[in-house]
């Protein structure tokens, strides 16, 4: 029944190309707690699983671009982010694993010597891997003169300053839409239809949707140094911080709740802060003002979500941990944990420090963490079964919410 129930959900428009979805399990509940578009940790799937996923890929772009055989991959411009180039680096063998051919593509400084020279620049990847980025306001120029050198953009950038002009022009499909990006998404609006799919979800479970679904608010237009600002927001919290206590007492959790104050849009962990009492929103001091007034690329923060925290109560492990699935067009392809020994159960575990462990079903394949000190292939973790299955089924819904997401982006454009 609830397999028939997604289906029925992921046929109603198109889906996300590819997507991953951060899971938090608190044991008494499991819920998403993020979707990216724009995934930029497949160095993180295990190497069977990137197998699936360049099957699942073929057949995707196949589905969508019949004819397509070369692809123009677009990154962010991450230059020095060394992980983030292994990133690329296995997404675009994933994709000629799929047999298509590619080429990567960056907006990089137009005025640099790389650029200026040769048109393009190589670049280091962690495991030392050069990957040559071609500088893409130039490559669009040639793209433009020779109509059909490629079938497909894949996007790899999460265009949270808004759409290029390169691309809002361009006569090539693109996947994810460029109206995908963080300059037009809302985490809010994404949790609106989470949380409206959960409750048809427990609808045929017979449960509470609250044990798969994370209560939130949101508040627009904030000054986050408006002193007048941070009481209205901690207003919303002391709101937010009695629902969450009620649903507590009425599932018998003795947890003391506690939420995260996000940026409405954005990812990278960036703009993000746990907030134990309504009353730290007050006495924020300087450096975590500043730490919530500007995301990415140093783009300032208006809009806020407080949303529900599920702390991580699993003892099997040393180190709190957070779920990552992947997926295309829906499809799960892989996941991984992602572990911070500097951070505790409660914290954002997506920052500075962090480490992964790979989903892996290998026999023999060992648990170790995964960063810059090692990355061995056969290091992964067998998952619980039955756990998996959970978050898989969540990470569906977290898709279709995204579908419906963007399917609203487009509606609204249309008008």
């Amino acid at each position: 029944m609830i397999n028939k129930w997604l289906e029925d959900h992921e046929n109603n428009g198109e889906l996300p190309l590819y997507a991953s979805v951060d899971i938090r399990d608190a044991g008494f509940k499991t819920a998403v707690v993020d979707t990216n578009l724009f995934p930029a940790g497949f160095n993180n799937l295990c190497v069977t699983s990137r197998e699936d996923a360049s099957i699942t890929l073929k057949e995707t772009i196949l589905n969508r671009v019949p004819t397509c055989q070369r692809i123009l991959i677009i990154t962010e411009k991450h230059t020095r982010n060394k992980w983030y180039l292994e990133n690329v680096v296995v997404l675009e063998s994933m994709i000629k694993k799929a047999g298509f051919k590619t080429t990567i593509a960056s907006f990089l400084d137009e005025e640099s010597t790389d650029c200026q020279n040769d048109g393009f620049a190589e670049l280091e990847s962690a495991s030392g891997k050069i990957v040559k980025t071609y500088c893409l306001k130039g490559l669009m120029k040639q793209i433009e003169s020779q109509q059909g050198v490629f079938d497909l953009i894949i996007l790899n950038n999460d265009l949270s300053s808004g759409i290029p002009e390169i691309l809002q022009s361009s006569h090539i499909p693109i996947y994810p839409s460029v109206h995908a990006g963080w300059h037009a998404r809302k985490k809010s609006h994404h949790f609106e239809h989470t949380n409206w799919l959960v409750e048809a979800f427990s609808e045929i479970t017979k449960q509470d949707p609250w044990l798969y679904s994370c209560l939130f608010k949101r508040s627009k237009n904030v000054n986050i140094n408006d002193p007048k600002d941070r009481e209205s927001l901690a207003d919303y919290a002391s709101d937010l911080f009695k629902d969450i206590q009620s649903k507590y007492t009425q599932h018998n959790i003795t947890e003391k709740p506690y939420i995260f104050l996000k940026s409405d849009s954005g990812t990278y962990g960036m703009g993000v802060m746990p907030i134990e009492d309504p009353h730290d929103i007050l006495t924020l001091n300087r450096k975590g003002r500043n730490k919530l007034a500007k995301g990415k690329s140093a783009i300032p923060i208006s809009h806020f979500i407080l949303q529900e925290g599920v702390p991580d109560t699993s003892t099997d492990q040393p180190y709190a941990r957070d779920i990552c699935i992947y997926q295309i067009n829906n499809k799960i392809v892989g996941g991984f944990y992602r572990f911070n020994p500097n951070k505790g159960a409660r914290d954002n575990l997506n920052s500075p420090g962090m480490s992964f462990k790979r989903m892996c079903q290998i026999p023999g394949s060992k648990a170790c963490l995964v960063n810059q000190d090692s990355d061995a292939e056969s290091c992964g973790i067998d998952p619980d079964p039955k756990k998996l299955e959970l978050y898989q089924i969540l990470a569906r819904i977290a898709g279709i919410s995204a579908q419906k997401e963007i399917g609203d982006i487009h509606k609204e454009l249309a008008q």
